[in-house]
């Protein structure tokens, strides 16, 4: 079986090609003209284990809000599609995740109800590069969740040193990391599973 998928998606805003496949080897070719969304999305494909393209074209000049969205709602978008039925799956993952002075807790449940909880401190620094906005990170989380139709919890634990300001790139890279390890864990096949795990016999 092959876990695959390609979305388009197209707005007066934006047009978003995705590519996905699960049973990847971590291989990312991203380029949404936001150099750290594109770092970012590499990471979620490298510690995701899954291959993943992304072409993103997006009203730029008028700030990186609808490029980030569309693109994370097209992401959902191909996770539903290259999952299927998931049958077979693990279906829940989670993961801590230290990057240095950051540690972040996500667990995710690929239950088919869309609901997002998260946590980071308040006060980073507005931007990390010179065009994401901090503020978005919670919005690619909502996104994802909202159109992959799975519950996601991402909480930073610890955003830096008793007193020092917290280090906005690492909190927001711990943060697709561990997201990125979940969902790894939660597309995997359970080799002691059999059909949908679920008692509804659905997901």
């Amino acid at each position: 079986m092959t876990r695959t998928a390609r979305i388009e998606r197209a707005t007066a805003e934006t047009k978003v090609l995705v590519e996905l496949g699960l049973d990847g080897s971590g291989r990312a070719d991203v380029s949404t003209g936001i150099g750290f969304y594109d770092h970012m999305l590499g990471q979620l494909a490298r510690h995701g284990a899954v291959d993943l393209t992304v072409r993103a074209a997006g009203d730029l000049e008028v700030d990186a809000h609808h490029t980030v969205e569309d693109t994370a709602l097209a992401l959902g978008a191909a996770l539903v599609e290259a999952l299927g039925d998931k049958q077979g799956i693990r279906r829940y993952g989670a993961a801590v995740i230290p990057l240095d002075e950051v540690l972040v807790q996500a667990a995710v449940d690929l239950s088919g109800r869309p609901y997002v909880v998260h946590e980071e401190p308040v006060g980073l620094a507005p931007y990390v590069g010179p065009v994401y906005p901090t503020s978005l990170t919670r919005h690619v989380w909502e996104s994802l969740g909202q159109a992959a139709r799975l519950t996601l919890h991402v909480v930073v634990l610890r955003a830096g040193r008793a007193g020092a300001q917290p280090d906005a790139h690492h909190v927001v890279e711990a943060q697709f990391k561990a997201v990125a390890r979940a969902l790894r864990e939660a597309v995997a096949f359970d080799p002691r599973a059999t059909g949908v795990p679920s008692t509804k016999g659905v997901l």
